[in-house]
C-alpha cells in the first residue's frame, strides 16, 4: 500500500470547512431552531414536546450507533469514502432542507425527516474523521482536529447571527415561514461548504484481494472489541463511565434551548443570543482546558468539568432569573468541548498502541452515538409525567454523579505506550 503523500494547507482547510458546514445542521436543528418549532409549534407545546422530540432524538441515535460498525468497516476497508460522505451529507442536507414543509400537528412527518437529517449528520461524520489520518501525521493529529473543531464553532456563529432576524417576532403565526426558512439557510451552508471536500479532497485507495462484506467486517469488529476489552479492564471502566457522561452532555445540548422558553421564558432572540455565547465560551474553554490538560492530566480535567457540569445542572434546576442562565450558559459551553477533548485524550492515553483503531472506533461509533439514547427519552419522558422540566434536569445531574464515580475507578497513572 502506497502511503499518501501529505497534505497541503488548503486541502487541510478545505477539511476544515466540511466542519465549518455541518454546524449548521446542529446548532439551526438539533440545537435551537427545530428542536424550539418542533416542540411548541409541531407537537403543541408542554411535555408532550418534550417526549416526541427525546424519542426522534433516541431513534436517530440509536439507529445510528447500531450502523456504526458497518460504517466503520467501509471507511476502513473502502476506496470510496468519499460516496459514502456524500450520501450521507445529501441526505441530511435534503432532509433538512425538507423541514420546511413542516407544519403544526404533522409530528410523524417533523419526527422521520429530523431522524432521516440526523442520522445522515451522523453517519458522516464516521467518514469525515476517517479522511484525518490522510491530511497529517499522527504527531499532528490534535493539531489538525482542533481546527476543525474551531471552524465548527464559527461556523455555528455565523448561522446563529444569520438566522437570528428571522426569529425576530417569535413563533407568532405570520412569522412561521420565516422560521421555517431558517431550516432551509442551514441545509444550503451545509451544501454550499461542504462542496469544496468533494471537489478538492481525493480518496485513499486502498486496494484488497477479496471482496470486503461490510456489514460481516463491522459486526466481526464488535464482537473482536468486546473479547478484546475484557483483558483490558481499565479501558472498559473508561468507557463505561464515558457513556454515562456523555449521555448527560448531549441531553443538555437536545434540551437546553426547550428548557430556556418553556421553564425561563426566553424569547426566540434570547436563546439565539444565549447560545451564540455558549460557542464563544466554547472556544475559550477549549483553548484553556486544553492547556490544564497539559498541566494536570486528562482524568483530573475530565473530573473537573463533570463538577462543572453537575454545577449546571443544579443551577438549572433552581434557577429563577434569565441573567443567572446565560451564567450558567457560560459555565456549559466553556465545559462541552473541554470534556470532549479530555476525553480523547484519556482515551489515547489508555488505549494500547496495538489496539488504537479497534479501541477509538468503539469509542466514537459505539459509546459516542448510543450514549445519546436514554438520557433524551428519559428528559422527554419525566417532562411529560410531570409536568416540570426541573424534575427532568435534575435527573440528568445523576448521569453526571454516576460518571463521575466511575472514573474514580479508572487508573491513569499507568501508561500502555
Amino acid at each position: 500500500m502506497i502511503a499518501p503523500a501529505p497534505a497541503s494547507r488548503f486541502q487541510i482547510f478545505v477539511w476544515t470547512l466540511f466542519d465549518f458546514a455541518n454546524t449548521s445542521f446542529s446548532v439551526m436543528v438539533v440545537a435551537v431552531g427545530y428542536s424550539l418549532y418542533f416542540k411548541e409549534i409541531v407537537a403543541g407545546g408542554s411535555g408532550r414536546g418534550d417526549l416526541f422530540w427525546g424519542i426522534a432524538v433516541s431513534i436517530s441515535m440509536l439507529l445510528t450507533a447500531l450502523i456504526a460498525p458497518v460504517l466503520g468497516a467501509a471507511a476502513d476497508y473502502s476506496s470510496r469514502r468519499k460516496r459514502f460522505l456524500f450520501g450521507f451529507t445529501i441526505t441530511s442536507i435534503l432532509a433538512t432542507a425538507l423541514l420546511y414543509f413542516v407544519q403544526p400537528g404533522m409530528i410523524a412527518s417533523g419526527m422521520l425527516l429530523f431522524i432521516l437529517a440526523n442520522i445522515g449528520f451522523e453517519g458522516g461524520l464516521v467518514f469525515y474523521d476517517a479522511f484525518l489520518p490522510n491530511l497529517t501525521t499522527e504527531r499532528s493529529y490534535g493539531r489538525v482536529s482542533g481546527y476543525g473543531f474551531a471552524m465548527g464553532y464559527v461556523g455555528s456563529l455565523v448561522t446563529l447571527l444569520i438566522a437570528m432576524p428571522l426569529y425576530a417576532e417569535g413563533f407568532i403565526a405570520e412569522n412561521l415561514p420565516n422560521v421555517r426558512l431558517s431550516f432551509v439557510i442551514a441545509a444550503a451552508i451545509f451544501l454550499i461548504f461542504s462542496a469544496p471536500l468533494f471537489f478538492f479532497l481525493r480518496d485513499h485507495k486502498t486496494r484488497f484481494e477479496y471482496k470486503v462484506s461490510y456489514v460481516k467486517a463491522g459486526m466481526q469488529r464488535v464482537w473482536e472489541t468486546v473479547g478484546h476489552l475484557k483483558n483490558y479492564r481499565n479501558v472498559a471502566r473508561f468507557l463505561l463511565a464515558f457513556f454515562i457522561y456523555n449521555d448527560g452532555i448531549l441531553t443538555v445540548i437536545s434540551f437546553a434551548s426547550i428548557f430556556a422558553t418553556q421553564s425561563l421564558h426566553f424569547t426566540l432572540q434570547e436563546v439565539l443570543i444565549l447560545f451564540a455565547i455558549v460557542q464563544a465560551s466554547g472556544i475559550v474553554g477549549s483553548l484553556i482546558f486544553g492547556i490544564v490538560t497539559d498541566k494536570i492530566g486528562a482524568k483530573r480535567t475530565i473530573n473537573i468539568n463533570l463538577v462543572l457540569w453537575m454545577i449546571v445542572t443544579a443551577g438549572a434546576y433552581a434557577v429563577q432569573s434569565k441573567e443567572l442562565f446565560y451564567l450558567i450558559g457560560i459555565i456549559a459551553g466553556s465545559s462541552m468541548g473541554a470534556s470532549q477533548a479530555a476525553s480523547r485524550s484519556l482515551m489515547a492515553q489508555l488505549t494500547p498502541k496495538e489496539r488504537e483503531a479497534e479501541f477509538f472506533g468503539f469509542f466514537d461509533g459505539l459509546c459516542g452515538k448510543a450514549s445519546a439514547v436514554v438520557g433524551t427519552f428519559l428528559f422527554g419522558l419525566i417532562s411529560y409525567i410531570t409536568g416540570d422540566q426541573r424534575i427532568s434536569v435534575a435527573a440528568i445531574g445523576i448521569f453526571f454523579i454516576a460518571g463521575f464515580i466511575l472514573l474514580q475507578k479508572v487508573d491513569d497513572t499507568q501508561s500502555v505506550r
